[in-house]
């Protein structure tokens, strides 16, 4: 695995991590930051995916652009666009006044960003255990 790779994925995990922190306060626990740390999480794994496969991507927030991108490597990939579609919405959505994430919605947000990790970090394991045999 090359090194900008690895410090997608890394990336990737402290979002993962600090959602799943949050998710877990018992007290004053900040749900929005859950909705967008998830996004943030599927998007630097798809940006770790592409990297590993030596594809140019733009600077883009868009969960869907970047599935895009990636199908031509992985057209099994296409199973998590609705998943996608729906994180991509809190790229923006609680970041400013007006709206508030609640819980249930967190709790669904981190179920669906840890099916996308999961599905992303088998790939991207597997790649690496093919360059190594």
């Amino acid at each position: 695995m090359n090194d900008l790779t690895v410090e997608w994925i890394a990336k990737a995990e402290g979002d993962y991590a600090t959602a799943g922190r949050e998710l877990r306060v018992q007290e004053h626990a900040n749900y929005d930051a859950v909705c967008f740390h998830a996004q943030q999480t599927a998007e630097k794994y798809l940006k770790a995916f592409l990297q590993e496969n030596g594809v140019v991507f733009p600077k883009t927030h868009s969960l869907v652009e970047l599935l895009e991108l990636c199908l031509p490597l992985d057209e099994n990939l296409e199973t998590l666009r609705l998943d996608l579609i729906r994180l991509d919405r809190y790229a923006v959505r609680y970041r400013y006044p007006g709206v508030i994430a609640q819980k249930s919605e967190a709790e669904i947000t981190y179920e669906i960003v840890t099916a996308v990790r999961t599905a992303l970090r088998t790939r991207l394991k597997s790649e690496d255990s093919s360059q190594t045999q």
